[in-house]
């Protein structure tokens, strides 16, 4: 392989390198470490190795993809998909063969180590009124001394019978009106819709008869990394299933400006994203209603939360204006749909309810974590941190509540990462670095054991140690930095430095040696000084947010810090604030709200009063756009040190005693501090 090779880059995983032409993509993928599954050795049979080929321009990746970037569809392939079918645009890794500059995107499917989607659905007690509700009413016949029509017969049964206002239909529901009454002799149950307490009712569905089953609303988080969806019965509010998927999004870019580079570089290429998160919204959506074994036309409403890029992209609109000043939403406000207008496969009366956007970065995912955690209502200060690919942060107390958006990228989920990926069954998700001899202990996804109890080698046979996700590179580097492996400005130090034969020597920097699979054909995992500095970067963001709001509300410190997201469920508070990620503040004041961005979902499904409280709410927040602020900058540069160069962190170091280091001597030795220069 040479540089003058085509360049093949694979997402989600991140991973890249030059291929001669004519090299099979699994190959590649093999070859690279991707995660790319195979069971029949390349005989285009099994289909493991299915994968979906990009082209246009990716400015991301710094790379023009040609439609030829790619050999033709083959003999072996079109027979697979004339037997067993194939997604239109998936190509088999086994017989695709390299042709050019390329972007490949490996779907969940295909991954061996299938991601594990954390975005569970949190308890909490949650007031019930929602939008839907059920209604049994007799009604009477049609009488040829007093003619009216069935509707307005069925509506004055309603208004009688269960004293209710202005009541409408749309023509979905009289096409089957009159076969469902007959049918039920004149008795039928009705699903009525009403917005708002004082709004009017709109009729979504009948049943002949007395209807004694649920009803199912979703509510959903759709992330740029992840999309999350919990199915609740309307009548008791109980989550009857959950589920999740990865954002096929992630193949056009993985942070959110790449994707809105994709759609300015490649005509159509807006309508493409659209399609494909739509698509495998519906896909989702049949997927979770085969676990819970429900009707798919029994989900009547439908909640969504987004940040405004794909806020912009599930509604069909071109995000082209949110990546330049002034950032400018086509829409900030809430919207009440129909599910049929947004390409979803429901029920053709089932309505969808997008809560407000904040601003121009702060999308309706951030309201739904402002309804979830509630800092309008605090009496303490708080700030509410919803970890991800692109961080929401909101600061506040009863006085006023301040919001920003912080482009932490992908890092934090494990991607960019040389041993990084996705939380999945063998992935490292905790570790703890010995400080004396720098011997490393971790746990992996799927197991409960630590690496050096005995039963770790059996109770991960299946699995294996696959890599690293983005919990355990988060714990590894603060590890690092905490048992003197990394300095404050973030050098790996090496073997001389550090006293352990684990740090080597890589190029012109140092990695740490994390684990070693290869006698048993498994894979050697490192960290390498290009990872701290992507955690370097992606960790100052994210403070740098968090600091811009402290300068607003003209306070250094904060009463307590709430981590929110799937992502900042499972983050350590003590490694994150040794890392730098967060503010100072008592370990005991920081808590993790889990999917709040998805509780905040089911808060707006299950109670439509609440729906009104967040459009209060969100009109009322202050906006702070990081991207004009003169001391983000500044911020950025001082958290980009290991916890950080100018502010202090003194609750913290009651508790921790971070190593003065210092590696950058200019030489092999020097026991770890810089050298005075001589006068």
């Amino acid at each position: 392989m040479t540089k003058s090779d085509p360049l093949v880059i694979f997402t989600p995983s991140g991973k890249r390198g030059n291929f001669a032409v004519g090299t099979p993509v699994l190959t590649a993928a093999r070859q690279l470490g991707v995660d790319l599954d195979s069971v029949c050795g390349g005989r285009g049979i099994c289909s493991r190795c299915q994968i979906t080929p990009s082209y246009g321009e990716f400015p991301k990746h710094g790379v023009s993809v040609s439609k030829d970037a790619l050999s033709e569809w083959n003999s072996v392939e079109e027979r697979y998909k004339s037997i067993r079918g194939l997604i239109d645009g998936r190509r088999l890794g086994c017989q695709a063969k390299i042709e050019g500059d390329v972007v490949i995107d490996v779907p969940p499917e295909s991954q061996v180590h299938k991601q594990v989607v954390r975005k569970r659905a949190e308890a909490r007690d949650i007031t019930l009124n929602p939008t839907v509700r059920l209604y049994y009413v007799e009604v009477e016949q049609p009488d040829m001394h007093e003619p009216s029509g069935d509707l307005e017969r069925l509506i004055a049964a309603l208004k009688d019978q269960w004293k209710l206002g202005e009541i409408s239909a749309d023509l979905s529901v009289l096409t089957s009106l009159q076969t469902t009454l007959r049918k039920g002799e004149w008795k039928v149950t009705v699903a009525l819709h009403q917005a708002a307490d004082d709004a009017p009712h709109t009729i979504l569905r009948l049943w002949s008869g007395f209807f004694d089953s649920p009803i199912y609303g979703l509510a959903v988080d759709l992330g740029s990394t992840t999309i999350a969806a919990h199915l609740c019965d309307l009548q008791t509010g109980e989550v009857t299933a959950s589920s999740g998927i990865m954002n096929p999004q992630i193949r056009f870019g993985e942070d959110l400006m790449s994707r809105v580079s994709y759609g300015m570089m490649n005509e159509g290429g807006a309508d493409e994203m659209t399609r494909a998160v739509r698509d495998v919204m519906n896909a989702l959506f049949d997927q979770i209603c085969d676990e819970a074994s429900i009707d798919k036309s029994h989900i009547l409403d439908t909640v969504f939360v987004c940040n405004p890029v794909m806020h912009h992209l599930f509604l069909g609109i071109d995000p082209y204006e949110l990546g330049q000043a002034p950032f400018a939403l086509a829409t900030s406000d809430a919207l009440r749909l129909k599910a049929s207008d947004l390409g979803l496969t429901l029920h053709p009366e089932t309505r969808s309810y997008i809560l407000p956007c904040i601003a121009g970065h702060v999308g309706a995912d951030a309201a739904a974590v402002a309804l979830s955690e509630a800092p309008d209502k605090s009496d303490d200060l708080v700030l509410v941190v919803d970890v991800g690919t692109n961080a929401e942060l909101l600061l506040g107390n009863r006085e006023r509540v301040l919001a920003c958006s912080s482009p932490t990228g992908p890092a934090f989920e494990g991607a960019q990462i040389s041993s990084g990926q996705r939380a999945a069954p063998g992935a490292i998700e905790h570790v703890t670095i010995d400080p004396v001899t720098k011997e490393p202990r971790f746990q992996v996804i799927g197991s409960d054991l630590w690496s050096d109890e005995d039963g770790f080698d059996a109770a991960i046979a299946v699995s294996g140690v696959t890599g690293i996700c983005g919990s355990g590179i988060i714990e590894l580097v603060a590890e690092m930095r905490m048992s003197g492996i990394v300095d404050g400005p973030g050098l790996i130090g090496s073997a001389e430095q550090t006293g352990t034969a684990r740090c080597f020597a890589d190029g012109r920097t140092n990695s740490y040696m994390v684990w070693d699979g290869s006698a048993d054909g498994g894979p050697v995992i490192t960290v390498t000084n290009r990872d701290i500095r992507e955690i370097q970067m992606a960790k100052a963001a994210l403070y740098s947010g968090a600091r811009l709001l402290m300068d607003k509300f003209g306070v250094d410190t904060v009463d307590r810090i709430v981590l929110a997201g799937a992502f900042g469920a499972h983050i350590s508070p003590k490694h994150a604030m040794v890392l730098g990620m967060i503010p100072d503040c008592a370990l005991s004041m920081v808590t993790s709200a889990g999917n709040a961005a998805g509780t905040g979902a089911r808060i707006a499904l299950l109670n439509r009063s609440a729906r009104g409280e967040i459009e209060t709410t969100v009109r009322k927040i202050g906006k702070v756009e990081t991207a004009i602020e003169p001391r983000f900058q500044e911020h950025f540069v001082n958290a980009s040190a290991i916890p950080n160069s100018a502010d202090p962190f003194p609750i913290m170091a009651t508790r921790i005693t971070l190593p003065d280091l210092n590696f950058n001597t200019g030489s092999g030795g020097g026991g770890g501090r810089r050298r005075r220069r001589r006068g």
